[in-house]
């Protein structure tokens, strides 16, 4: 898997890959989460220019690539540590790391800092599963300004109708990578 910032005319297929992304919380009732718009192209356009948006590709095999992004990241720096505002794999390349290999860039490529994010706490892909891979639920006594500030934000779009927790990961070993 390649990881990397993607071109510009890659950016709308960020876009569909969170709209396909979105398609299977219609299973859980969540319609408005998956008829959500994704960023839009000048939102994606600050994080591509920025380095703070990144794509996953499958390796090029024999011969060449031309294979678009099949997955992709958005981070940004939120009271020292780096936040992750979205990650979304296209639903046909699940269950094959992507999303950690993702996660642990935005690691390396944001610093010592730790890592945090916002989530549906029920959503089997959501907490649960970044529970597994080295975040833990945060309590509201040790949420950060701007982590409640986006908290806030998300109430004010109505994203509360469904359980939903900020979570951190720690840098380095322990944060839920294997070792090298």
């Amino acid at each position: 898997m390649i990881i990397q910032v993607p071109t510009l005319g890659e950016l709308p297929t960020l876009r569909a890959i969170e709209r396909a992304a979105g398609e299977p919380f219609r299973a859980l009732g969540m319609t408005s989460v998956a008829d959500d718009e994704p960023p839009s192209l000048e939102q994606l356009t600050e994080f591509q220019r920025t380095g703070r948006a990144l794509a996953a590709y499958e390796e090029a095999g024999p011969g060449g690539g031309g294979h678009g992004p099949v997955g992709y990241l958005l981070w940004e720096p939120v009271d020292g540590r780096t936040h992750i505002e979205q990650v979304s794999v296209h639903p046909d390349q699940a269950h094959r790391g992507i999303g950690r290999a993702l996660i642990d860039r935005a690691e390396r490529d944001g610093g010592p800092a730790a890592l945090t994010l916002t989530t549906f706490a029920e959503v089997p892909w959501n907490a649960p599963y970044y529970a597994r891979i080295g975040f833990r639920i945060l309590p509201g006594a040790e949420l950060t300004p701007g982590l409640r500030a986006i908290r806030a934000q998300e109430a004010a779009l109505g994203l509360d109708r469904w359980p939903r927790v900020v979570m951190r990961r720690e840098p380095g070993p322990g944060s839920g990578r294997p070792s090298p």
